[in-house]
């Protein structure tokens, strides 16, 4: 039976969130006052709904009271309530422009409320939420509605990944950008894209589809936003996942120590309690696999066409409202198209030629993009103009030392993707630049002095081609590179990672103190190996044994018993063999040769990740060594240099090169100064270390520590005390200091 109440209903107006606890706690006994508040509700909803613009404050205050609260209780009366989620809907969808702040953050609230609920569906609420989002003028009410349709998505696809609901906000957000590709509105479908795609909830082809379709819109903030996502998307999504993996691990050596000396409490013991799940979370997240990522390039499904339809609508139409920034955006992502799936756009080449001046501002990032755009299938010839222009305008006597650096720069860039671009002549005269005064020049000069040592000596002059190059030619091992061959082979520097793997496994063996030779032992082990594989298969066989069965050479067949064998002529078959080493000893010295080019880690082993990690490091450093030409200091910007990936960017700083020196404060100079130096901490004391070292493991200090920092006051009374102090306790004190100095202090010297 309901609980009978006297005067309930005249106090509920003034004390709803009281009742909603009641309610919440026993819906049966409170539902007539629940009937009650929903029928008020309800008068309240038609008096707004007829004129919503003449409604009183109070009134106000009450429909959005009312609404709160048949919010938190609807799921207690599914029945009675199965009309409010479709009231609040119409309320909004009509009325979003004309509603009081406050009501409409709370209708928001509320559907957003009934969604945690499940009593309406993620679908049913975007579908709500979205087209207000486009529509709506006003600001405050574009923010809440975003981080609400964010909210709702991430939750939607935390426990895993709704595919459906994924496809239907993707399919709104494609025809948002392709119904009317002038509209502003398309910004929301970049913004949303993009942040979900930093969030790794939509890694699919489909939100790069979108994209794509953002990037070829007609307004200058859509394709803004379609372009940064292609050129920085990738790297904030990195950036996220590395703030997430180093996030602060919480001492649970140190809160169990504090809290097993402090007061025990309950907020203590709660504390201490969500330390270890968090801790708990964080190992779990490490140990996960890592989810395999694409990049936004990759997932293109027609890049050549991409780049060719951004290139003709953005850049070569002088219709184009886009300004210089924007075309330099749209350039860059361009070229990295072109770079990344070399792909062949000629017309762009003679693009570039109008902007290759050093007057030209941003002159750096077109040499970049230019840089980015050559690859080993581009005609030399639509190159060598670029190449030829480049050391005419920046490269002179009269330029400065800056323009000079970043030609050369530029054009070391271009020519490590297609050295077929340069010429002798021009070559020659390039290098001479290594005997500059200037730093960057120098440097640059002698970048692309190595780099033609390595793809084309004989461009060089004898003098300028160094030992290796010399004698790779005379010895036939350097070859002219043609235009468009490939070279083939397997995994580069495995033969590096196998050199470290046996290095390794002898130092192993040293350390146990086996001999460092292996072949014996391996052959033992593999004899045992298959001993073992033998004894498992005669266990399960029953026969008992092997079966000795004869091979082709010694079985005959014969139609009858009498026949007798042939007989063999040794001489015809010696003579025969004979001929055929002669003929196969060319064949088996190629074969050889082949075969000492194959690892044979790549073929009798599966390289591990962290084979693979490894095997990067080795390569880097052998390229450092190589580069350095013995010298071991290796600065920071040779190893970000060197370790640059191929899908990497080019950027305008990498061009400039040590020109930016100049630019740079002096700190930055310090700091660069210092480069290879090794880690050089800040001298401090023993004391001081030790202190550091206390202070880290969460340890007090010393009572004398504690002493020299009381308040004078409070060592007033010793002071006073040793002034009073007779020469006899005087004599004592000063007897005790000699012991503890004889003895070596307080503790003494023990074990000395």
């Amino acid at each position: 039976m309901p609980k009978k109440r006297v005067g309930a209903l005249e106090k509920v107006d003034a004390d709803l969130p009281n009742l909603q606890y009641k309610i919440r706690r026993d819906p049966k006994s409170y539902s007539e006052d629940f009937l009650n508040q929903y029928g008020q509700y309800k008068s309240q909803r038609d008096i707004f709904m007829a004129s919503p613009s003449t409604a009183t404050s109070a009134g106000i205050v009450s429909f959005r009271d009312l609404i709160d609260f048949v919010a938190h209780v609807a799921d207690c009366f599914p029945e009675d309530t199965a009309e409010f989620p479709e009231d609040l809907k119409n309320i909004l969808t009509s009325y979003h422009a004309e509603l009081e702040s406050e009501l409409r953050e709370k209708i928001v609230g509320s559907l957003v409320l009934l969604r945690r609920k499940e009593i309406i569906d993620s679908a049913n609420l975007l579908n709500t939420l979205f087209p207000i989002l486009v529509a709506t003028p006003s600001k405050t009410l574009r923010s809440l509605l975003f981080s609400k349709i964010l909210s709702d998505l991430r939750t939607s696809n935390s426990k895993s990944t709704n595919h459906r609901l994924n496809r239907t906000m993707q399919t709104a957000l494609f025809n948002l950008l392709s119904s009317d590709k002038t509209s502003q509105k398309g910004i929301w479908a970049v913004k949303i894209t993009r942040e979900l795609w930093k969030r790794q909830i939509w890694t699919d082809a489909k939100a790069v589809e979108i994209m794509k379709e953002a990037s070829l819109a007609d307004n200058e903030k859509v394709i803004g936003g379609g372009v940064r996502f292609f050129l920085g998307g990738d790297k904030e999504r990195e950036e996220l996942e590395d703030e997430s993996s180093d996030e602060e691990v919480v001492d649970i050596g140190k809160l169990k120590h504090q809290h097993g000396i402090n007061k025990k409490t309950k907020k203590k013991t709660k504390t201490l309690e969500r330390a270890v799940e968090k801790v708990k979370k964080h190992e779990k997240k490490k140990k996960a696999p890592h989810p395999l990522n694409f990049s936004a390039l990759h997932l293109l499904h027609d890049p050549q066409g991409f780049a060719e339809q951004l290139f003709s609508k953005h850049l070569q139409n002088t219709k184009s409202k886009l300004n210089l920034d924007q075309k330099l955006l749209v350039l860059q992502l361009v070229s990295r198209l072109i770079g990344l799936h070399k792909l062949t756009v000629i017309s762009l080449y003679s693009y570039f030629i109008k902007y290759l001046t050093p007057r030209q501002p941003s002159v750096t990032s077109f040499l970049a993009s230019l840089a980015q755009a050559t690859h080993n299938l581009v005609p030399p010839d639509a190159l060598e103009p670029l190449v030829q222009k480049i050391a005419n305008e920046f490269v002179s006597e009269a330029s400065a030392s800056e323009v000079a650096s970043a030609g050369l720069n530029a054009i070391r860039e271009i020519c490590v993707r297609q050295p077929l671009a340069m010429n002798d002549t021009l070559l020659q005269d390039l290098v001479m630049y290594r005997k500059s005064k200037d730093k960057g020049t120098m440097m640059a000069a002698k970048g692309l002095l190595s780099l033609y040592r390595e793809v084309g000596a004989d461009m060089l002059k004898k003098r300028d081609r160094g030992k290796t190059a010399t004698m790779g030619l005379k010895s036939g091992s350097i070859k002219d590179r043609r235009f468009g061959e490939e070279e083939a082979g397997g995994i580069e520097g495995l033969e590096l990672l196998e050199e470290w793997k046996e290095n390794e496994r002898k130092r192993k063996r040293v350390e146990r103190g086996l001999p460092e030779e292996v072949g014996s032992d391996e052959e033992e082990e593999d004899e045992q190996d298959w001993d073992a594989w033998d004894v498992e298969s005669d266990a399960s066989s029953d026969s008992g044994g092997w079966i000795n069965v004869e091979s082709d050479g010694e079985i005959e067949i014969s139609d009858s018993e009498d026949d007798k064998p042939a007989v063999k002529k040794a001489k015809t078959q010696a003579s025969k063999s004979e001929a055929e080493a002669k003929e196969s000893t060319n064949e088996k010295t190629e074969l050889e040769k082949e075969e000492q080019k194959i690892s044979k880690l790549a073929t009798t082993k599966i390289l591990t990740p962290a084979d693979l990690a490894k095997l990067q490091e080795l390569r880097l450093e052998a390229s450092l060594s190589k580069a350095m030409g013995g010298n071991k200091v290796q600065t920071a910007r040779q190893k970000e240099l060197l370790a640059r990936h191929a899908d990497d960017a080019l950027t305008a700083e990498q061009i400039e090169g040590f020109s930016k020196l100049r630019k740079s404060t002096k700190e930055e100079r310090v700091a660069l100064a210092r480069e290879g130096k090794g880690d050089r901490s800040e001298h401090k004391s023993t004391q001081a270390l030790r202190r550091d070292k206390k202070d880290s493991e969460g340890k007090s200090s010393t009572n004398k520590e504690k002493s020299r920092k009381k308040n004078f006051m409070m060592t007033l009374g010793k002071a006073k005390f040793k002034q009073k102090r007779s020469l006899v306790q005087t004599k004592r004190v000063l007897q005790g200091h000699v012991e503890r100095s004889k003895r070596g202090g307080k503790r003494g010297n023990i074990g000395m």
